[in-house]
């Protein structure tokens, strides 16, 4: 659990250690909304958003702060704490219809 005030920077820092082809989950405490950041190489990033909204985004790597401020804005705006999790390779099904432990 990471404070949301220091979530953007270390995303980012995670990001740049991650290999090509891996995700980082980013989910609420409930863990019933939650954001995927796939890295797809070292200049597009793909943002998927999956909760009160579903979208998704092709990004160059130099927008993600933005982009990371407004989802937060809208995916997590009562929260203080946000769950990191960094996963292996990301497989569209798989990683979107991970069963979620019901808190």
């Amino acid at each position: 659990m990471i404070d949301k005030t220091k979530i953007i920077d270390t995303v980012c820092e995670r990001l740049k250690k991650l290999p090509l082809g891996h995700y980082i989950d980013l989910k609420t405490y409930k863990r019933n909304r939650t954001v995927i950041i796939v890295k797809v190489d070292e200049k597009k990033l793909l943002v998927i958003e999956d909760g009160y909204f579903k979208d998704r985004f092709l990004i160059k790597s130099d927008k993600l702060k933005k982009l990371l401020k407004i989802l937060l804005k809208k995916e997590f705006p009562r929260s203080k704490k946000i769950r990191l999790y960094v996963m292996g390779k990301f497989v569209d099904e798989e990683a979107l219809n991970r069963i979620r432990k019901i808190i």
